[in-house]
C-alpha cells in the first residue's frame, strides 16, 4: 500500500505529518511523493484562517472527485474544530485527529479495505521520541508541548489542540541529540506557544533551550512563537538562553494590536506597555535581534483610533518580520458573535499596513548590504541556489555552497523578504 500526505499550515502541523509518515513507514506502509502513485491520500488540514479553511475544503472535495478510486483520509485541526462541515464534504472519509497520530496505520489500513474509521478526541500521548519521516531537509522539528493556556477570543485552534501538555526536557534533548548525530543542522522547537512550555510540569523554556544548545555539534536552534503574557515571568532567563551562540537571535512575539482596548477585548492577557518592555529588554541585550510579530487587521471592535495605535506601534517598534492577517470569523471563536467591520475599511487598513510592513523590513535588510555575515546553509532554493540563515535568522540567497555548512558571505542586495550574497 502507498500513501501520499498533503499537509497544510504551521510548523507544528508539518511535524504532525512527519509523525504520521514515520508511523506508517514503521508499519510497512510506503510514503510516496505523488498522488498518482498513492492508494490512500491524507489531507493534513489547517483551520486557523478562513482562506486556509477554504483551501483545504476545496482540496478534499477535488481529490474525491478527481481520484474516486483512491481513499481520502482527513487529519489535522479541521477534524476537531469542524466535524459537521467535514461530514458534509467527505461523508466517506476516515479521520485522524491531531491527538491520535499513533493510530494512523490502523486508520489507513481500514480505509484501504473500505472501512470508515474516525479516531478523534484528546490524548496526553507524547509527540517526542516517536517515529518521524521528514522531507529530506537538514531541519528537524521538535514539538515541545501541545495546546495552550490562552483563551484568545479570535482563535479556534485551541479547540483542536486542547489544554497545555508539555513534554519532558530529557526526552526533547534526546531527540535533538539523535537528530544532530543524523545530520540535522537546525533544530526548530515548536508549539502553539513555546513560552507556555513547562507551566504545567514545573520545567522552564529557558532551561530547555540551554540544554539543547549545549549539545555537541555544529547546528542552530530556532525557538518558535512565544505569547507575550507567558514570557513575562521568565524574560531574563529566556534572553540569556537566546544569547547562546548556537541559538538564532530571533523571537516570534505576536502583539496582534497596538490598542490596549482591543487587546483586552481579544482576551490576550497582556497590554502594549508590557509588550514594549519585553521587546526593549531583548534588544538591549541582543542588539542584532530579529523580531517577528503578528497583527490582526480589522478586529470587530477595532475603530480608527485603535488602528492608528497599531500603526504607531509598528512605526515605533519596527519589527523585522510582520505577519498580517485580515480578521475573519472562525468556528467556535468568541469573537464570531460580533459584527465584522465593513470589508472596504478592512481592505484599506490592510493595504496601509502592508505598505508600512514592506518599508520597515526592506529598510532593515538594506542596512545589512555591504556587511559580512556568517550563515548556515540549510536548504536548496526553489529557483536555484541555496538558502542560508544569518545568526539573526534572516534568509540569504547564495550560490555554489554545500548544504549544512557555515560559510562567510558579503551581503550584496536586499529585498523586503531576503538578502542576496556572495562568498568571501
Amino acid at each position: 500500500m502507498k500513501v501520499y500526505i498533503d499537509s497544510y499550515g504551521c510548523t507544528f502541523n508539518k511535524a504532525d505529518a512527519q509523525i504520521m509518515a514515520g508511523t506508517l513507514q514503521e508499519n510497512e506502509i510506503d510514503i510516496v511523493d505523488s498522488i498518482q502513485e498513492a492508494d490512500v491520500i491524507i489531507v493534513n488540514t489547517c483551520y486557523v484562517k478562513l482562506p486556509t479553511e477554504n483551501k483545504v475544503v476545496y482540496r478534499i472535495q477535488k481529490l474525491q472527485k478527481d481520484f474516486p478510486d483512491k481513499k481520502v483520509i482527513v487529519s489535522g485541526c479541521m477534524v476537531e474544530i469542524d466535524p459537521e462541515k467535514l461530514e458534509k464534504i467527505g461523508p466517506n472519509c476516515s479521520w485522524i485527529g491531531p491527538h491520535q497520530l499513533n493510530k494512523s496505520a490502523d486508520v489507513v489500513n481500514g480505509a484501504y479495505c473500505g472501512e470508515i474509521i474516525r479516531e478523534t478526541g484528546f490524548s496526553k500521548e507524547s509527540k517526542v521520541g516517536v517515529p518521524k519521516l521528514n522531507d529530506g531537509t537538514l531541519i528537524h522539528i521538535i514539538q515541545i508541548c501541545e495546546g495552550c493556556l490562552g483563551a484568545c477570543a479570535f482563535c479556534c485552534t485551541r479547540f483542536a489542540r486542547g489544554p497545555l501538555n508539555s513534554y519532558p526536557i530529557d526526552d526533547i534533548v534526546s531527540e535533538a541529540k539523535e537528530a544532530i548525530e543524523n545530520g540535522a543542522c537546525e533544530i526548530q522547537l515548536t508549539a502553539q506557544d513555546t513560552a507556555a512550555f513547562g507551566k504545567d510540569t514545573g520545567e522552564k523554556l529557558s532551561d530547555l533551550i540551554k540544554e539543547v544548545a549545549n549539545l555537541d555539534g555544529d547546528f542552530r536552534v530556532r525557538v518558535g512563537m512565544m505569547h507575550p503574557k507567558n514570557i513575562l515571568n521568565d524574560v531574563d532567563d529566556i534572553i540569556e538562553a537566546i544569547k547562546h551562540p548556537k541559538v538564532y537571535n530571533f523571537i516570534h512575539l505576536p502583539i496582534q494590536s497596538g490598542s490596549d482596548k482591543v487587546l483586552s477585548e481579544m482576551r490576550r492577557g497582556h497590554n502594549v506597555s508590557q509588550y514594549l518592555d519585553i521587546v526593549s529588554r531583548f534588544r538591549n541585550e541582543i542588539p542584532d535581534l530579529t523580531l517577528a510579530t503578528d497583527i490582526i487587521v480589522g478586529y470587530p471592535t477595532e475603530n480608527d483610533e485603535d488602528f492608528d495605535r497599531t500603526v504607531k506601534l509598528l512605526e515605533n517598534v519596527k519589527p523585522s518580520l510582520i505577519h498580517l492577517s485580515k480578521y475573519q470569523h472562525r468556528k467556535g471563536a468568541i469573537s464570531s458573535s460580533l459584527p465584522e467591520i465593513p470589508r472596504d475599511v478592512m481592505k484599506k487598513r490592510s493595504k496601509f499596513l502592508s505598505e508600512i510592513k514592506s518599508e520597515i523590513t526592506e529598510d532593515e535588510n538594506r542596512e545589512l548590504v555591504g556587511s559580512y555575515q556568517e550563515v548556515l546553509v540549510i536548504e536548496k532554493g526553489s529557483k536555484g541556489g541555496f538558502i542560508a540563515k544569518t545568526n539573526s535568522y534572516i534568509p540569504v540567497i547564495i550560490d555554489d555552497v554545500e548544504l549544512g555548512t557555515f560559510v562567510n558571505v558579503k551581503i550584496t542586495e536586499a529585498t523586503s523578504t531576503y538578502l542576496k550574497s556572495e562568498l568571501v
